[in-house]
């Protein structure tokens, strides 16, 4: 599957906002990137730009390609509620984030290759894609053999395992429960869903 290798930085300054977590090169270069970055007049976006730019940067945060954002996004028309809530809660119970925010891996990336890799387990079951739709009361945990890992045992140590209301943690067995689906205003991201519904709407 393809994905982005380079700078993260880069990514999160084209967009304004950390949105792969605290960024030393962002607070000291909050503006685009580029050797025209500081001094470039910026055009006024049109509506449409606004909306592929909130766009990109859902699937940038979440680390999802064109294809799993668009089919997530049609699922999330066909179900009750606000269809962008929706869709952010899908994204939230994809397994690759779920991994990330029990504290398992530092980084989405790094949840990513975790599950890839087989270092994950889901109501005892080793899942290797990371796409999987967590639901809730399932169990997601890292696989016996792999418990020793440095990766995961540093990530781990330093993890706060009580910042999400809709997750548990059992330090002990290295499992954790996926309580319930969170609410819109419990996902702590910053993107404007309203904006990528109206862009899809178009």
């Amino acid at each position: 599957m393809a994905k982005y290798i380079g700078p993260k930085s880069k990514i999160a300054r084209k967009f304004g906002d950390p949105i792969f977590g605290p960024d030393k090169y962002l607070d000291k270069k909050n503006y685009p990137p580029g050797q025209h970055g500081l001094n470039r007049k910026r055009k006024k976006q049109s509506e449409y730009g606004v909306q592929l730019k909130e766009k990109q940067k859902a699937k940038s945060t979440y680390g999802v390609l064109e294809r799993q954002f668009r089919n997530l996004f049609e699922r999330a028309s066909r179900s009750k509620g606000k269809t962008g809530d929706v869709l952010l809660q899908l994204l939230e119970s994809r397994l690759d984030n779920v991994v990330y925010r029990l504290g398992i891996a530092p980084t989405r990336s790094g949840a990513r290759q975790l599950v890839g890799h087989r270092h994950i387990t889901v109501n005892g079951l080793v899942t290797n894609i990371p796409s999987y739709l967590v639901k809730p009361g399932d169990t997601i945990g890292v696989r016996e053999k792999s418990k020793t890992m440095e990766t995961i045992t540093d990530s781990l140590s330093s993890a706060r395992h009580n910042k999400y209301s809709w997750l548990e943690w059992d330090a002990s067995g290295m499992v954790g429960k996926f309580s319930n689906i969170p609410e819109r205003e419990d996902i702590p991201e910053n993107i404007k869903e309203q904006l990528i519904v109206e862009l899809y709407s178009k």
